[in-house]
């Protein structure tokens, strides 16, 4: 699984994101607009003005070929009417924040769990081809309820797939960890404390894995066009340490421990121990397979290593602790320059790292 391969499969499709106005959103309609022939991008989301700011950004060239729903995955029915003629489902939309979560653990229960029930249902009922859930490392081995909702709504997923029958609904997971200025990030939180002279750390020994924004659009292109149905998708990517990350932002300031927040981790894990020995390694990414029963067309081991993939060890564990891929500073530097927001490309400026937004 590389990135920025060709869209070809998607010409003349009609693509449907839910929670399509946020920052993943954002990437995933800019490429399939610029890089696909995809025939419609349906953008289904709550926020009305959230919409109005996506709609006035897109290009004239584009307009005809993006629609706006207003719409809650909650709403099955509503889902259903929106889902009419897809054919290509990203499910995109959350609650996310897990100190929320902790606080209003009902509403992120409907929402990622009960949304998700939803959002399968109305797949099956209109003959989606394909659908790719997105998920997190927090769904590996929870302790929070944000991360328990996502658990469940990965399984969901994966298990949808018996519920296809004779209809071509496949579904799959996409899993992988912080976003690199994704909204409500730590990223943009540190270079905008910054000018306050102390940066706050939760703890010093904390470490996060890291993808950037457009790397996790392509990643969720990717898991569409290889899917067979069932897989969970994992993509190899760097871990940084949170002070380490701290020191790279604003090295002149000074960092208090604040400690952990509830439900946090000191370390992020992607693959658990006890999913290692249904999981297959390619160059890229890991497919950890489903350990339930399937349709026969669902993915099977031997469909991963027939196309290059390799056992990994059964007590393999791919954690943010003990990857063997550390984001180094210039990475993040680069990374940070590349991200859409006034307070990265002040902070690039200020730093003579060319911006690459």
């Amino acid at each position: 699984m590389t990135y920025a391969e060709p869209l070809n499969f998607l010409k003349g499709s009609r693509i449907l994101i839910t929670g399509g106005t946020g920052s993943l959103g954002h990437a995933l309609t800019r490429i399939l607009l610029e890089k696909s022939q995809a025939a419609s991008v349906i953008i289904l989301s709550r926020d009305e003005f959230k919409q109005y700011q996506m709609q006035a950004g897109i290009p004239a060239e584009h307009k005809k070929r993006v629609r706006f729903f207003l719409g809650d995955v909650r709403d099955g029915e509503r889902l259903r009417r929106a889902l009419h003629g897809v054919d290509y489902v990203i499910h995109a939309a959350a609650l996310k924040h897990v100190p929320a979560a902790e606080y209003n653990p009902f509403e992120f229960i409907r929402t990622n769990v009960m949304g998700a029930e939803n959002v399968i249902n109305a797949c099956l009922d209109n003959g989606v081809k394909k659908v790719v859930a997105l998920s997190t490392d927090k769904a590996a081995s929870p302790i929070n309820l944000y991360g328990a909702t996502k658990l469940c709504s990965d399984k969901l997923f994966v298990s949808g797939n018996n519920y296809s029958g004779k209809k071509p609904t496949r579904l799959a997971v996409v899993r992988y960890g912080n976003v690199v200025g994704s909204r409500g990030s730590v990223v943009p939180f540190f270079l905008n404390e910054r000018k306050k002279g102390v940066l706050p750390i939760t703890d010093t020994r904390m470490t996060r894995f890291w993808i950037t924004i457009e790397q996790g659009a392509w990643l969720v292109f990717n898991a569409l066009r290889e899917m067979a149905g069932g897989e969970i998708f994992v993509p190899r990517i760097p871990s940084m340490n949170l002070e380490e990350l701290a020191k790279t932002i604003a090295p002149e300031c000074e960092r208090r421990e604040v400690g952990i927040r509830p439900g946090e981790k000191l370390h992020e894990v992607m693959v658990h121990v006890d999913d290692g020995r249904s999981t297959i390694a390619f160059k890229t990414h890991f497919v950890i397979l489903p350990q339930q029963s399937l349709p026969s067309w669902a993915i099977k081991e031997e469909d991963c290593l027939a196309r290059g993939g390799k056992h990994c060890p059964t007590d393999f564990y791919y954690g943010s602790d003990n990857n063997t891929e550390w984001l180094k500073n210039g990475e993040l530097g680069r990374m940070i320059a590349a991200l859409d927001l006034p307070e990265a490309r002040e902070w690039a400026e200020e730093r003579g790292i060319p911006i690459t937004t």
